[in-house]
């Protein structure tokens, strides 16, 4: 249920990739690298790694719903187990981590005055992502921005993962908010089903792989990038 167009936002909670930096951007270019890793040069073995991962190796693209887009690491590393035998579904898990840590994000937007506006107003602002907690600080760290944020999330925090809405409900609590006045900002129906199991009110925007016939049913609100926020709230206030 939609939240009344007059409550006052006092809290975001963004989501990371697809939201706070370009999904396909960011990521196609490292997980195709990552498959050619893990395949070491078999064919057929780098066929069964991007079959499990659903990326189409032969445009270099994520498969529409692929569980990599949405997922956590360790739903990665179980869909990823029967084409690694030799490795144990947690250390795959550790391994994913690991190497993510070390991509090199590409921002949907200029982050790092959109987010000192939105403190300056007096908004709290926080992170909610199925990535580990680890390596989303590594990609805030890495974008000049970590210090924006007063709350940062990951599926490992203690929180559950999206689409439960564990870490919406931490976000506000930390704050001392009622979930009603806060906003989660995210490009995938995860995102926005665990905004509104939360009772926020919900956001969706494209810099992610799914599409605005997906994301509306589920959002108050549909912008093209998270720098259209702004205007949304003015209209808002």
């Amino acid at each position: 249920m939609s939240q009344p167009s007059n409550t006052a936002i006092r809290g975001l909670l963004f989501d990371k990739d697809g939201t706070l930096f370009d999904f396909h951007l960011s990521w196609s270019h490292w997980i195709a690298g990552l498959i050619d890793t893990l395949s070491e040069g078999v064919d057929a073995r780098r066929a069964h790694i991007a079959e499990c991962l659903e990326y189409d190796w032969e445009n270099k693209r994520f498969l529409p719903g692929a569980l990599s887009i949405a997922g956590t690491v360790k739903e990665q590393a179980a869909v990823l187990s029967p084409a690694l035998p030799h490795w144990s579904t947690d250390a795959i898990e550790r391994y994913l981590v690991q190497a993510a840590a070390h991509v090199a994000m590409v921002p949907a937007v200029p982050l790092a005055p959109l987010l000192t506006g939105f403190r300056a107003s007096g908004l709290a602002v926080g992170l909610a992502t199925n990535d580990a907690e680890s390596a989303a600080r590594r990609h805030l760290e890495g974008a000049e921005i970590i210090d924006k944020f007063d709350y940062i999330a990951g599926y490992d925090s203690g929180y559950g993962a999206k689409p439960a809405p564990g870490m919406c409900l931490g976000f506000a609590k930390a704050h001392g908010l009622d979930p009603a006045t806060c906003v989660m900002v995210g490009d995938s129906a995860h995102d926005l089903v665990a905004g509104r199991a939360a009772g926020m009110v919900t956001v969706a925007v494209l810099t992610g792989m799914a599409g605005p016939a997906e994301l509306a049913p589920l959002a108050d609100a549909v912008l093209p990038d998270i720098g259209a926020l702004p205007d949304w709230l003015s209209t808002r206030a």
